[in-house]
């Protein structure tokens, strides 16, 4: 039987058009998948995340436990930060990607993709150092995305200036949001500027409305799944699923930043040493030609396949069809001419930089430094 999050019935009191996503029904759209991603490039967009799972690590052996399980060095994670990291099986390849809040230094939050949950939780118990608890408490929590340049005016009417995060990837656990007990942290998946709020989860429909009533003069709008995966592809960011799995490393994904070899040992370390440099890695795709791209496609160079596209679409910031594929690295250079096999037609494509997407600077310390209106 799937499951509802604690904003289901505002969902469907919003018009939100229901779909069946990691065991859980959440809209895929409200009034339209290219109006809600504009919205959330130019104003405010609203997203209901309570389907992630939150894990909490506890007691002295907590960081010992993740730095086995995780490929960063989260020892160096201080109180107040976030960190993105994965996971990784003995082959080297990703169990998943998840963020690292550290509340203290025996205290930490795991947060996992919602179709991975029993996979992470099953495979972080069997691999925990001593005095360690681990705790499975996603029931418990509703999350909450708020994302877009209008949102740090949003938040700043309804919190004062020492219940708001200043610094991406850092958060204040026990701040007041409207009224209601959050965690609030400057993180997102959508390549905007925002905000992630993490509260009871019996609270997340006061607080969704509070941020709804205080964006309302700023265009904050309700957005589904399309958006937000029309954002994060836009935005360069990799999907479970689809640019990350089990059989692929983090190393091919691109994301090297997130590898940490110098650390003594961590699970799928040594498969990782003998793989040595990888020789297929994640490229972003522009395509040139009459067609959009979508998953499994497959990529050529000179009439030989190369790879297959991860993700695709039409993305409505960048106005084009863009796409990330898994390509050898030989063909990976900015500016390569590539051709992708859409259905039988050939269709050209040329290389460009991730992300596709590059966030504009806004003035967050202004804003949050004028605390409630």
């Amino acid at each position: 039987m799937e499951r509802k999050t604690p904003l289901y019935d505002t969902h469907l009191a919003l018009g939100g058009k229901i779909v069946s996503f990691a065991g859980y029904q959440l809209p895929i759209q409200y009034k339209g998948i290219t109006e809600e991603h504009m919205a959330t490039r130019e104003k405010a967009g609203l997203f209901d995340v309570s389907h992630m799972g939150e894990f909490l690590l506890t007691g002295p052996g907590a960081l010992a436990s993740l730095n086995n399980l995780c490929c960063s060095d989260l020892s160096t994670l201080a109180p107040g930060r976030v960190r993105y990291t994965l996971m990784l099986n003995s082959d080297g390849g990703t169990i998943d990607d998840l963020l690292v809040y550290c509340l203290d230094k025996e205290r930490y939050w795991m947060v996992v993709n919602a179709g991975n949950m029993a996979k992470d939780y099953e495979h972080i118990k069997v691999n925990l150092a001593e005095q360690t608890t681990l705790e499975d408490i996603s029931d418990t929590v509703g999350q909450i995305a708020l994302q877009g340049p209008a949102s740090a005016e949003i938040i700043a009417k309804l919190a004062s200036p020492e219940h708001i995060p200043e610094k991406y990837y850092s958060f204040i656990e026990n701040a007041n949001i409207g009224g209601v007990a959050c965690l609030i942290s400057r993180t997102g998946y959508t390549g905007s500027f925002g905000y992630e709020l993490y509260c009871k989860a019996e609270d997340a429909p006061a607080l969704w409305q509070k941020l709804t009533e205080a964006g309302a003069d700023l265009g904050v709008v309700p957005c589904g799944l399309g958006a937000r995966n029309t954002l994060r592809l836009e935005a360069g960011m990799p999907l479970y699923g689809h640019e990350l799995t089990e059989e692929v490393t983090p190393l091919e994904a691109g994301l090297t930043f997130a590898v940490k070899m110098e650390k003594t040992n961590f699970i799928g370390k040594s498969a990782l040493s003998e793989k040595g440099e990888p020789k297929t890695i994640r490229a972003g795709l522009k395509i040139t030609g009459q067609g959009i791209a979508r998953e499994n496609c497959p990529v050529l160079a000179e009439d030989r396949e190369i790879g297959a596209v991860t993700s695709g679409t039409h993305l409505p910031y960048m106005n084009g069809a863009y796409a990330m594929a898994l390509i050898e690295k030989e063909f990976a250079d900015i500016g390569t001419k590539l051709i992708v096999d859409v259905r039988g037609r050939k269709v050209e494509a040329v290389v460009v930089a991730l992300p596709f997407y590059t966030l504009l600077p806004i003035k967050i310390y202004e804003i949050t430094k004028r605390g409630k209106k």
